[in-house]
């Protein structure tokens, strides 16, 4: 995003394409140790050309690191592949107003028996690209060349960090994926990387013939987060290092070295790799 013409507000056609709830809204946070996070947020949106606002449901990591850290980044696809993507920086929270009303008031809370929205935060805009359509052919040729990228590299047997599940939902072409990592002004970037595919038990592998540009702007070593969703909602986040570029069988491509697993997913996240030891209950 560095590199590309930022916006300082939302227009009114903005606002409005980012009103919907079915989307996908992801929210890129830093955790207590400055490493990136990545959460799905449906209900983030633009409420004011200068303010976002995002609905909260449920009890989740991200409430608490954006509160800790409040630089953020934000991506939101809607449904016909148009992205967003910026900067924010977490101001406060509001238990009633015209967005708490707003949200409760939309068919998926408004009917919903069990909850609804009991928190809304708000974050001032700091940039965004702008409207941008995802670019399907450099995408689906991305995809074509991970693929025979991945069957050329060697996969020795490794840590079993990535379970047979996790590999099945990377290595499916068509579900999406996203990278974050912390850039030197200490805000999150999402790059979409949905050619990314898993080689082997413990690397993710992606060509950078789709966002090669935002791509070549991070660094070798940096920390990254790579959440990978299917369109059942289905969903699994990683960390890892990034190894950075190099050429296979003439593809240049971006590797990560995945070294933490974590399961969004209901009825209880948590997370999968290093495996956590089962506690016993000592109150009830």
């Amino acid at each position: 995003m560095d590199s590309q013409k930022t916006f300082g507000e939302f227009s009114p056609a903005d606002i409005e394409s980012l009103e919907p709830i079915m989307k996908i809204g992801l929210l890129a946070t830093i955790n207590d140790r400055g490493l990136p996070h990545l959460t799905l947020l449906s209900s983030l949106r633009a409420s004011s050309p200068t303010r976002m606002a995002w609905g909260q449901f449920t009890e989740g990591l991200s409430k608490t690191y954006v509160r800790e850290h409040p630089q953020t980044g934000f991506l939101v696809m809607t449904l016909d592949r148009d992205l967003w993507r910026g900067k924010a920086t977490f101001t406060h929270t509001a238990q009633q107003g015209p967005e708490f009303d707003a949200f409760n008031n939309t068919p998926m809370f408004r009917y919903n028996a069990y909850f609804g929205i009991h928190t809304v935060y708000y974050m001032d805009l700091s940039g965004h690209t702008g409207r941008q359509a995802l670019p399907m052919g450099q995408v689906v040729m991305a995809a074509i060349q991970t693929m025979f990228a991945r069957a050329l590299t060697n996969k020795k047997r490794a840590r079993e960090v990535l379970n047979p599940w996790t590999i099945g939902l990377m290595n499916k072409l068509d579900n999406l994926k996203f990278l974050a990592y912390v850039g030197t002004d200490g805000f999150p970037a999402i790059i979409p990387v949905i050619q990314a595919q898993a080689a082997g038990t413990e690397q993710i592998l992606f060509s950078t013939g789709a966002y090669g540009s935002d791509l070549e702007a991070v660094p070798a070593g940096a920390a990254v987060a790579i959440y990978a969703m299917s369109l059942d909602m289905e969903t699994v986040l990683m960390r890892g290092q990034y190894q950075g570029l190099r050429r296979i069988a003439g593809v240049r491509c971006g590797r990560v070295t995945v070294d933490w697993v974590y399961s969004p997913m209901p009825p209880k996240p948590q997370q999968i790799y290093p495996q956590v030891a089962l506690q016993p209950i000592t109150s009830f």
